[in-house]
């Protein structure tokens, strides 16, 4: 295959801790991509504030302004990562931007997910077609609309001698179980609660917006009764397919779990505590999931939190456990790519959406187009 055959993609994603707007830019001459460049972009202070204060009580006209102010952040993200890389808009083929979750319900009578970020704007402002709203489709045909990624991890991670498991951990936790054999159903769910709720914690108590190397929560004593209160929460112990979000995993949960107890704990104790509930829940999902992966692949922000892979490694001695990096993405730029290879995929009229993962009726193209 020639360079003429070749296209670029940008992936755009912003993640529940809403930090920074990921931006990579993705060369496909084939189903698997390399990665020209990755960027993170900060989001504005003010707007993020906003953002993580969306309820279901949030006026519908504060939402409209929040989907545009996001719209033009996600578009300036883009512009500046192009001209950073040297990259032309003109030569782009697509963006596929994932937009700010702001609600995810699907246990209810009328299953709803929204993201911010109206697309529009992306695509007037850069020019470039711009593929968007990719989980409301999933949701229509029966599915979660989520986890995503699943379909991008078999396409980039499978193995044919090797059971692999991809763990994301951003704020949420996600796992994705590639079999060795095709014949194999692909496995993929939420977990639980990945970064959000240590991050959620350390701003509360100490301003800062992350557990950086899991130091704080590395001088904490597990809570054993704070952490069973938390184990008890119904989600963990639901079948596949599933999937979660801030609507569920919140400070107010925390708080709550909190309170019930007998004395209220030391700040890094809970630290601790929201750490092991995170490792203890990835790796019993692991082991339930694949007796003996050969592998298992760890990306997103948690892949950096040292503690937290100490806990992991604890939980799980029997498992290989590595950064995607070894395998040719960085651990913070999977979830970025993951969009651009979406994107892709709706282009070519290509169903994206995992049944076995989603449990969808059908498989379906996801996404919609907004042409630049």
């Amino acid at each position: 295959m020639t360079n003429t055959d070749e296209q670029l993609f940008v992936g755009v994603m912003t993640g529940t801790s809403m930090d920074a707007i990921d931006v990579v830019i993705a060369r496909f001459a084939g189903s698997r991509p390399t990665l020209a460049d990755c960027r993170s972009q900060p989001l504005d202070r003010e707007l993020r504030e906003e953002l993580l204060s969306v309820t279901g009580d949030t006026p519908l006209a504060q939402v409209a302004e929040l989907d545009v102010r996001m719209g033009n952040a996600l578009a300036d993200a883009v512009l500046a990562t192009l001209k950073q890389s040297g990259v032309s808009p003109e030569t782009v083929h697509a963006i596929g931007c994932h937009g700010q979750t702001v609600y995810h319900m699907t246990a209810q009578r009328w299953p709803a997910t929204v993201q911010l970020g109206d697309p529009n704007i992306i695509a007037e402002r850069t020019g470039i077609t711009t593929v968007a709203d990719f989980r409301r489709r999933d949701l229509a045909a029966g599915g979660e609309g989520a986890p995503l990624a699943p379909a991008f991890h078999r396409a980039f991670f499978a193995h044919p001698l090797e059971d692999r498991i991809v763990i994301n951990i951003g704020g949420m936790a996600n796992l994705t179980y590639l079999p060795a054999h095709r014949g194999q159903q692909l496995t993929g769910f939420d977990v639980g609660p990945g970064n959000v709720l240590m991050d959620g914690w350390i701003a509360q108590q100490r301003g800062e917006t992350l557990d950086k190397d899991g130091a704080w929560a590395a001088t904490g004593t597990v809570d054993k009764e704070l952490l069973a209160r938390m184990r008890a929460e119904p989600f963990f112990a639901l079948p596949p397919p599933k999937s979660t979000g801030r609507d569920l995993f919140n400070m107010n949960w925390v708080l709550r779990h909190i309170a019930d107890g007998r004395a209220i704990p030391e700040g890094a104790d809970v630290q601790a505590t929201l750490c092991e509930l995170t490792a203890g829940t990835i790796a019993e999902a692991v082991t339930q999931t694949c007796a003996q992966p050969q592998q298992v692949m760890i990306c997103g922000g948690g892949a950096h939190n040292k503690h937290l892979m100490r806990r992991l490694a604890a939980h799980l001695p029997q498992c290989d456990i590595v950064p995607t990096d070894t395998l040719g993405i960085g651990a913070d730029w999977v979830e970025a790519a993951g969009f651009a290879w979406l994107a892709r995929e709706a282009l070519a009229g290509r169903p994206a959406n995992a049944v076995s993962v989603t449990g969808a009726r059908h498989p379906a193209v996801l996404g919609g187009v907004y042409h630049g």
